[in-house]
């Protein structure tokens, strides 16, 4: 092993105002059958190791893949971040807990081969967007839950532990977002939520804002929320509410409203994007910098 890559050395000192090169590769972290699960991997130019930030595509459960994240992949990684952003199994084919249990698996898989692409697993982070939020928001409130983990890493100790989440536009509340789907009259919305969810019982058992009305355990890293007001995919109350109970819970939580911005609106190439990834960078580096209680804001 390259000592550069060694994962007990320091980690890289992450500037959010730096931009390196990247290089950009894909990755098979497991096979399902016969089809390849890919991670592409966004690696800044430097001897790192660097902070590892996975990244968690939307799509409603049903569709896009790994790049559709690609131009905040890009301007997160330029700063000095690994950014990993994973396929997983979808709905209809799939439903509910499998992308779960993919994601699980490639947060432990990311940390046991850290060290191959010059990352580091400590203090390893997650962004959501849309129903990605929703999946990593899950995946950090429950790392241990025996479904989500029921696919075995032969040989790896890592746990899917995450130090931090950045929620973008997130799905908070599937069952409350179908809801709104149905009063804005989205009937594809809710469609592609019955595909995934398959039972009304999944789609408020599998709610991030449902584990937390019913005060089950839940780990509760520093989270980050950006969403824009003019959101018809889903309300800023919907967000709000989570938001107000993450805090009740005892999380760190912050939220970001952008003014007049549409779902999805960090991926376009406009100043509030810009601004938004601005503050996703300054977040992380609060998160990944050596100190004893990170802070969320």
């Amino acid at each position: 092993m390259d000592s550069a890559a060694r994962p007990d050395r320091p980690m890289s000192e992450f500037d959010p105002a730096q931009q390196l090169p990247v290089t950009i590769r894909d990755v098979e972290y497991r096979r399902d059958g016969d089809t390849a699960l890919l991670i592409r991997l966004y690696e800044p130019e430097g001897t790192g190791p660097f902070p590892l930030l996975l990244d968690v595509h939307g799509g409603a459960w049903n569709s896009n893949d790994r790049t559709a994240n690609e131009p905040m992949a890009r301007a997160l990684a330029s700063s000095g971040l690994v950014v990993a952003a994973v396929d997983f199994r979808q709905a209809p084919a799939h439903q509910y807990p499998i992308a779960l249990q993919d994601i699980n698996y490639a947060v432990r898989w990311l940390k046991a081969h850290a060290a191959e692409f010059r990352a580091t697993p400590q203090r390893m982070g997650a962004l959501g967007t849309s129903s990605g939020g929703h999946l990593a928001l899950l995946t950090a409130m429950r790392p241990a839950d025996p479904r989500y983990a029921a696919l075995p890493l032969e040989g790896a100790v890592a746990d899917a532990r995450l130090a931090y989440v950045v929620a973008c536009w997130p799905i908070v509340d599937p069952y409350a977002r179908y809801e709104f789907a149905r009063e804005t009259n989205r009937p594809e919305l809710m469609a592609r939520s019955e595909a995934f969810f398959g039972s009304f019982d999944a789609m408020h058992e599998g709610n991030p804002q449902g584990l937390l009305d019913r005060g089950e355990p839940a780990e509760l890293p520093p989270v980050l929320v950006i969403q824009g007001t003019n959101d018809n995919n889903i309300s800023v109350a919907i967000v709000q509410r989570f938001v107000d109970s993450y805090r009740t819970a005892g999380g760190d939580i912050v939220l970001e409203l952008f003014e007049g911005q549409p779902h999805g609106f960090g991926n376009q190439a406009t100043e509030a994007a810009a601004r938004a990834i601005a503050r996703i960078k300054a977040f992380i580096a609060r998160q990944v910098a050596p100190a004893t209680t990170p802070a969320a804001g």
